[in-house]
């Protein structure tokens, strides 16, 4: 026999849901037993070692009121599964509940939201990825990825300036102060042997073709990305991806911790920047909330890609990763990486996976 009746279902926008019912009288009194037992362990009565004073005493100090709240929390807490269980709701992290009804020798009467897991029909990811990639030209190829002689020069240029501009600065001490003069053509190191051993390179010659190597791997890394943020649209366009509001909301919050690392690694205040913007965190917040919708809806694609497919990295290449960022990052939580590693590794085989159709 179930422990909760009268439960009532009510669809809400954005993949929520709010649930209604009651936890009996007999269960009530069951978790009231439990909830005075464990208050009975933890009170301390003057005259009496814990654990050992008489329970109206337990329930005069403390009062009914609280021990009736500990055992609907305790009542909850086993019931709640069970409900979710027999009316089939793919729940999706934790309840917000309210209580709307409790007193001694009644039901508990209460109502939670829930959100619930997205709802995800994929469009024909494979045949989407085909077109795409006929559509494409393959990335990688030497013949395709052409690097100027100003491109290279550019580059020299601003290794050039940075040591101009650092040179400048410390004329005026080691201060954190930019108010120093500007820096002129004078002020730049000359391109020659001594220029290029000065920033790690054996001749100019090295220096140059080392730039080039690496001004053409960043094409093709940007290449790649464009290719994939491509293939992924299209198959986004046509399927039909709804999030529950807990899941947009956390990306935000992710992007909102990002943002917060960045502008205190570049030296500024949060609090200083958001005055001087003129903005709180809750219209940064709203800004990005298409970004984040778009970035959620991503992974949750790639995440059912994997599935379908059952693609997942190997536990000898989640570990070689995890060990070489906590090698570098001696305070990082492993776990939080090893959740990083295998969120990355597996989109990487699903992008694979596509660019293969």
């Amino acid at each position: 026999m179930a422990n909760y009746s009268d439960i009532k279902l009510t669809s809400l926008p954005e993949r929520e849901m709010e649930l209604s019912g009651l936890i009996t009288v007999e269960k009530m009194a069951e978790m009231r037993k439990k909830a005075l037992a464990k208050f009975k362990e933890s009170v301390e009565i003057p005259g009496f070692r814990k654990g050992n004073a008489p329970e109206a005493s337990i329930i005069s100090k403390i009062g009914e009121m609280r021990i009736l709240e500990e055992a609907a929390e305790l009542a909850l807490s086993e019931e709640y599964p069970n409900i979710l269980e027999e009316h089939k709701i793919d729940a999706l992290g934790r309840p917000e509940i309210a209580i709307t009804k409790l007193a001694p020798e009644n039901p508990l009467e209460f109502k939670a939201k829930i959100s619930l897991y997205p709802e995800i029909k994929l469009s024909d990811y494979k045949t989407i990825s085909k077109q795409q990639n006929l559509h494409t030209p393959s990335v990688g190829k030497k013949s395709e990825t052409t690097v100027t002689e100003k491109e290279v020069d550019d580059v020299i240029h601003d290794i050039r300036q940075n040591i101009a501009h650092q040179k400048v600065h410390n004329e005026n001490g080691s201060g954190k102060e930019h108010n120093h003069r500007k820096v002129e053509e004078k002020d730049l190191p000359e391109v020659n042997e001594e220029f290029a051993k000065m920033v790690g390179f054996a001749n100019v010659s090295e220096m140059k073709e080392k730039i080039k190597e690496n001004i053409a791997k960043e094409k093709e890394v940007k290449e790649k990305d464009k290719k994939r943020v491509e293939i992924l649209e299209a198959i986004m366009k046509d399927s039909t991806i709804n999030l529950p509001k807990v899941i947009i909301q956390s990306e935000q919050e992710r992007m909102l911790a990002q943002f917060k690392n960045d502008i205190e690694t570049a030296g500024v205040s949060y609090n200083d920047y958001l005055t001087q913007i003129k903005k709180t965190e809750e219209d940064l917040k709203n800004e990005w909330k298409e970004t984040a919708v778009k970035r959620a809806k991503s992974q949750f694609v790639l995440n059912t890609i994997a599935k379908e497919e059952k693609i997942a990295p190997t536990e000898e290449d989640i570990k070689k990763e995890v060990d070489l960022i906590v090698s570098h990052h001696k305070d990082a939580d492993r776990f939080r990486v090893r959740m990083y590693v295998e969120n990355f590794l597996s989109n990487e085989l699903v992008f694979q996976f596509l660019e293969s159709q």
